[in-house]
């Protein structure tokens, strides 16, 4: 019964962050919005596709290593990208974002990544 929860979310939230990259790709002022921190209408094109980039390749990393190395490989991966939320809870927070955004969404975010490597630890 553990496997599918723990192969399930691990699923879900890879392309959850493969689906963020490619919002921040194709309407990256709505994604910045989103993400706490609206980005400035002429100077942060360059810096949103970045993060596009990002987050849609290291959704994309997560779905190959869930697919191609197994369970404790992603759980490791789970484990060192829980990194990336916890530091954009505290770019919300240094950027005058919302604290209902830096722990509700990204916080948050963290929390359920660590749980899913904790799952798949346990596979």
């Amino acid at each position: 019964m553990l496997t599918p929860i723990a192969y399930g979310l691990a699923i879900v939230l890879n392309l959850f962050v493969v689906y963020i990259g490619a919002r921040f790709l194709f309407a990256p002022q709505a994604a910045a919005a989103g993400y706490g921190v609206p980005g400035k209408k002429d100077g942060d094109g360059a810096y949103l596709t970045i993060k596009g980039l990002r987050d849609g390749t290291y959704g994309l990393l997560g779905l190959a290593l869930l697919a191609f190395a197994g369970a404790r490989a992603e759980a490791w991966y789970m484990l060192v990208v829980a990194l990336l939320p916890l530091g954009d809870t505290l770019i919300v927070l240094r950027n005058g974002g919302s604290r209902a955004v830096a722990f509700g969404v990204h916080f948050a975010t963290a929390v359920v990544v660590l749980i899913n490597a904790a799952l798949l630890f346990a596979v």
